[in-house]
């Protein structure tokens, strides 16, 4: 029961006027212009990549970086970088480790807000993906309240299936998406 304690304990706060959500050991946080090059890092990782059958190129890591600040500023919420609570913030991004979150996203005609995580391969295995996966949908059910919180797996993917799993997701549908064989999820 304390791990699971430690997921339920999310606060949002404000700093300077942005808003933060903070876990028992992470802090969750609007992506910035500094954080760029960190975003490149870990989307253009090989390892981060090893179920993705078209891998983005820092260009097009580039061009989504740019979409993540533009949804931010459309919407006011977006995906988010992730650091270790307690380590200091770097003006260059390097303490973020990695990143999750939701967006608007049309799926077949439906409204629904992707989740979406990703981690440099130095936080694995430390439960990261699925505490700041939780607090960043507990965050969105709350503040996004009727529109479906919904995340796509690659079926070969078993260390996100796991996470989707644990965050009490149900499968809805399984199909071609992206080039490899989904599974989509929501709650």
């Amino acid at each position: 029961m304390a791990a699971l304690w430690r997921f339920l304990s999310v606060v949002v706060v404000r700093v300077g006027g942005v808003r933060e959500i903070v876990t028992e050991r992470l802090v969750l946080r609007p992506f910035v212009e500094a954080d760029r090059q960190a975003v490149v890092d870990i989307q253009t990782d090989p390892r981060t990549n090893r179920f993705n059958p078209d891998p983005p190129d820092v260009a097009g890591t580039l061009l989504v970086f740019d979409s993540w600040l533009a949804h931010w500023a459309e919407f006011g919420y977006g995906y988010l970088a992730v650091r270790e609570r307690g380590s200091p913030e770097v003006p260059d991004g390097a303490d973020v480790i990695g990143m999750t979150g939701v967006r608007v996203r049309d799926f077949h005609g439906e409204k629904v807000l992707n989740l979406a995580y990703r981690f440099r391969p130095s936080a694995w295995g430390k439960g990261y993906a699925e505490e700041a996966t939780r607090a960043a949908v507990e965050w969105a059910e709350r503040e996004v309240a009727g529109v479906p919180v919904l995340i796509s797996v690659a079926v070969a993917n078993k260390p996100s299936l796991r996470v989707v799993e644990k965050l009490g997701f149900r499968e809805y549908v399984e199909e071609d998406y992206e080039g490899a064989l989904s599974r989509h999820f929501r709650r």
